[in-house]
C-alpha cells in the first residue's frame, strides 16, 4: 500500500500551526483516515476523464453498508489496539470506545473457566437448600484435606500449597450464608463433622485461614441469625434460638473459648485484617455470653481473657477494639460475684482507675470514646458491689480521684458521682464516707447538687439529669447512715443544710415535690388498670410486686430517699425542723406524709440484707426515724 498516496492531502502554506500526526494515533484519527482513503477510491469517472483540462476535484462518497462490514479493517490491516475483539463492536452511537481489552482467544479461555466454576458451586437458589449446604460442606472438607496433604508433602515450598490455601479460604467464606437458615444449616453442620474441622483450622499455620474461621463463627453465632431469610411465623424465633444454642453447645464441646483466647496473642492489630479478627473474637464472646450468661465465669476464670482485656483498655490511642474491650469487660462483671473478685485479684481496680483518670482534665473526643468512658465507670460500679473491691478502691485512692473529677467539672463528673454512690453504699462503705468528707467532697458534691455548671457551660445554670440527682441523693443517704453521730464529719454534713438560709434543704424539698408529681401520674395509671381488671371480671391483687417496681421507677425511689434524708436532718437540727415544717405547710403537706413514705420503705426492705456484727440495720434506722417524726 502506498502510504503517501493514502494520506495525500491538498498542499497548504507551511506555518507554525500545522497539524502533525501524533506518534500514537487515536481511534478517531484512524477512522477518519480510513474514510478519506475510501473516498479517494470512489472518485467519479467524469472527474478522472476531465483531469487533463481542469484542476482535479475529489468528491468522496461513503458507503454505509461497506463501512459496517469492514469496520475494524483498513486496507486489510487490523487497527484495533492489542487485537481487541470488542474494539469496534462495543461503541455507542457517538463513537465512544467501550472495548473489553481481550482478544477472541482470551475471551474464549475465560468463558471456559466460568463454565467450570459454575459446575462446582451451587446456584444461589440452591445453595441454602439441604443439598446445597451438603455440597458446601463437602467442598470445605476436600479443600481442607488437600491443603493439609500439600502442606505436609511440601512444608518448605509455599508455591506447592498456595493454590489449595486459596481454595480453602474460598470454601470457608462460602459458608457465611448459612447464618440465613440456621434451622436447616446448623444441624447439618454439626452432624457432618465439619464443625470440628473448622475449629481445628483455628490452629492453621496461615493466620488468614484462622481469621476466616473466626469471622464465620462470629456470623453464625449472632443473636439475629435467620431473621432476614426465614419465614416469620410464630415458631421461627424459638426454632432459631434452639438451633443457635445447639451450635454454641457443639462449639463449646470443642473448647472454642480457650482456642479463641489463645489466638488473640498471634494477631498484630497494626494490620487491618488482624484488627478485624480481634473485633470478631470479641463479638463471639459477646454472642456466647448473651446466649448463655453462665459462660461469663468460664471466660474469666478458665481463660486468660481478663488480663488481655485489662491490658487492652489501657491503650493510649482509642480505637474500635479498645471500646469493645471495655464493653465486654462491663458485661462479664455484671451479675457475677466470682468475676468481680477475680478482677480485684488481677489488679483490675488499679487499672480501671488509671484509665478513668484520663478523663479528669479532658472530655472524650467523640461519641465512641464517650461510650468507652461510660463502660469503664460502669465496670467500676459493678465491681464495687463487693466489700473486697471497696477496700481495694480505697487503697488505690479511688475516692480522692472521684472527688478531683467532681472538682474539675468535666463530663466525667456525673460518672464520678455514680461511682461514689456505689463505693459509699451500705455498711461496707463507711470508711469511704469518712474519706470523702476529709477530701472536701461535700463542697463539690453540693456544687453539682445545686446545679453549678460544667467548665464548658460557664454563665449558664445546669439542671441535674434524673440519674445524677438519684446518685447525689444516694451519696447523702449513705453519709447520714454511715458517719458516726457527733463526729466532725457529720457536723460538717449537717451544716451544709443550714448555710445560705437553708437553700440546700429547700432544694431537697423541691425534688420531693417533683417526685410526688411523677408518682401521682403513675398511681393514676395503676388505678386505671385495676379498674379495667375489675370491669373485666378479673381478680385484682396478683400484681402487687410489679406495681411496686413500677412505682419505684416512677418516682417512689426518689421520694423514699428524699424523705429519709429529711427525717435525719429534722431529727438532728431544731432550726431545720422548723423550716421544713413551714415549707411543707406551704405545699399542703406535713410530717405524716413523710412518715407514710418511710413506712412503705421499711415494709419493703429486703429481709436478706446482711449487716456486720454490731451494726444497726436499715430497717431499725427507719423504725427510729418514724418514731421520732410521729412525736413531732
Amino acid at each position: 500500500m502506498d502510504i503517501d498516496k493514502l494520506f495525500k492531502v491538498p498542499k497548504i502554506p507551511t506555518g507554525g500551526n500545522k497539524r502533525r500526526m501524533p506518534d500514537a494515533p487515536t481511534a478517531e484519527i484512524l477512522k477518519k483516515m480510513r474514510l478519506d482513503s475510501e473516498g479517494e477510491s470512489n472518485v467519479t469517472p467524469s472527474a478522472s476523464q476531465s483531469s487533463s483540462t481542469a484542476p482535479p476535484k475529489r468528491v468522496a462518497t461513503v458507503h454505509d453498508a461497506d463501512t459496517d462490514e469492514e469496520e475494524g479493517d483498513v486496507g486489510g490491516v487490523d487497527f484495533a489496539p492489542g487485537n481487541d475483539a470488542d474494539y469496534f463492536v462495543e461503541e455507542d452511537e457517538e463513537g465512544r470506545f467501550f472495548g473489553g481489552g481481550l482478544t477472541n482467544e482470551q475471551k474464549e479461555i475465560l468463558n471456559i473457566f466460568d463454565s467450570a466454576g459454575n459446575d462446582q458451586v451451587p446456584d444461589d437458589s440452591e445453595m441454602l437448600s439441604p443439598s446445597g449446604i451438603k455440597k458446601l460442606l463437602l467442598r470445605l472438607e476436600r479443600a481442607a484435606n488437600k491443603n493439609q496433604a500439600q502442606r505436609s508433602k511440601y512444608p518448605d515450598d509455599p508455591t506447592k500449597f498456595i493454590d489449595s490455601e486459596v481454595d480453602l479460604d474460598a470454601a470457608i467464606k462460602a459458608l457465611l450464608p448459612l447464618a440465613q437458615v440456621p434451622k436447616v444449616a446448623y444441624p447439618l453442620l454439626i452432624g457432618s463433622g465439619q464443625l470440628e474441622a473448622l475449629v481445628g483450622l483455628l490452629s492453621h499455620e496461615n493466620a488468614d485461614i484462622a481469621l476466616d474461621v473466626i469471622e464465620l463463627i462470629h456470623e453464625l453465632t449472632d443473636e439475629d441469625v435467620g431473621e432476614e431469610a426465614e419465614d416469620e411465623d410464630e415458631e421461627d424465633p424459638e426454632q432459631r434460638e434452639a438451633a443457635l444454642k445447639s451450635l454454641i453447645d457443639a462449639l463449646l464441646d470443642h473448647s472454642i473459648l480457650e482456642l479463641l483466647v489463645d489466638n488473640m496473642t498471634r494477631f498484630n492489630e497494626a494490620e487491618e485484617a488482624d484488627r478485624q479478627g480481634i473485633f470478631h473474637v470479641l463479638g463471639v464472646f459477646e454472642n456466647f455470653v448473651g446466649s448463655k450468661p453462665p459462660l461469663a465465669e468460664r471466660l474469666v476464670l478458665k481463660t486468660k481473657l481478663l488480663p488481655w482485656l485489662s491490658n487492652r483498655v489501657q491503650s493510649k490511642t482509642h480505637d474500635e477494639n479498645r471500646g469493645y474491650a471495655a464493653e465486654l469487660l462491663s458485661i462479664l462483671l455484671q451479675g457475677s460475684q466470682p468475676n468481680r473478685l477475680e478482677l480485684g485479684k488481677k489488679d483490675g481496680v488499679e487499672t480501671l482507675l488509671n484509665v478513668a483518670s484520663q478523663f479528669r482534665r479532658r472530655d472524650p473526643a467523640d461519641a465512641d470514646e464517650a461510650e468507652f468512658m461510660e463502660n469503664v465507670f460502669d465496670t467500676l460500679c459493678s465491681a464495687l458491689a463487693e466489700a473486697e473491691i471497696k477496700d481495694l478502691f480505697l487503697k488505690s485512692e479511688g475516692v480522692d480521684l472521684m472527688v478531683l473529677m467532681m472538682k474539675d467539672k468535666m463530663q466525667a463528673r456525673s460518672r464520678a458521682v455514680k461511682t461514689l454512690d456505689h463505693a459509699m453504699s451500705g455498711h461496707t462503705g463507711t470508711e469511704a464516707c469518712k474519706v470523702f468528707v476529709e477530701a472536701s467532697g461535700l463542697k463539690y458534691l453540693f456544687n453539682a447538687f445545686m446545679g453549678k455548671p460544667l467548665k464548658k457551660q460557664k454563665g449558664a445554670t445546669q439542671t441535674l439529669a434524673p440519674e445524677d440527682t438519684t446518685h447525689t441523693l444516694g451519696i447523702l443517704s449513705s453519709l447520714f447512715t454511715n458517719l458516726p453521730s457527733d463526729s466532725p464529719s457529720r457536723i460538717r454534713l449537717l451544716a451544709k443544710f443550714v448555710e445560705s438560709n437553708y437553700e440546700k434543704t429547700d432544694k431537697i424539698l423541691d425534688i420531693r415535690t417533683s417526685a410526688q408529681a411523677r408518682l401521682a401520674v403513675v398511681d393514676q395509671e395503676i388505678d386505671g388498670g385495676k379498674k379495667a381488671q375489675l370491669e373485666a371480671g378479673e381478680e385484682v391483687g396478683g400484681e402487687e410486686d410489679a406495681w411496686y417496681l413500677r412505682r419505684l421507677d416512677g418516682g417512689l425511689y426518689t421520694l423514699q430517699t428524699v424523705d429519709y434524708i429529711l427525717a435525719w436532718i429534722v431529727m438532728e437540727d431544731d432550726g431545720i425542723r422548723a423550716h421544713v415544717r413551714q415549707m411543707l405547710n406551704r405545699r399542703n403537706k406535713s410530717f405524716p406524709d413523710v412518715i407514710s413514705t418511710l413506712q412503705i420503705f421499711r415494709d419493703n426492705i429486703d429481709e436478706g440484707e446482711s449487716n456486720e456484727p454490731g451494726s444497726i440495720s436499715q430497717r431499725e434506722i427507719l423504725h427510729h426515724l418514724i418514731a421520732f417524726l410521729e412525736g413531732c
